[in-house]
């Protein structure tokens, strides 16, 4: 089965990613409650075959060290 990410939960990831750059964590953490489950599975999946994870993507793109 592939997993399906819509349009939607992807343009509500890069909000979110863009949102954590800006260190705006309240709109970060409103786009990614917005992603619907099943784009929310896939998502993470696709982060996990990469060896990541949402939390370290999040702290990376604000510069944190992981």
């Amino acid at each position: 089965m592939t997993e399906h990410i819509t349009l939607m939960a992807a343009g509500e990831l890069r909000t979110a990613l863009e949102a954590a750059t800006r260190g705006d964590l309240p709109t970060a953490a409103a786009a990614l409650m917005s992603i619907d489950p099943t784009s929310w599975a896939a998502i993470e999946h696709r982060l996990t075959l990469l060896g990541g994870s949402l939390p370290e993507l999040l702290a990376a793109v604000r510069g944190d060290v992981v």
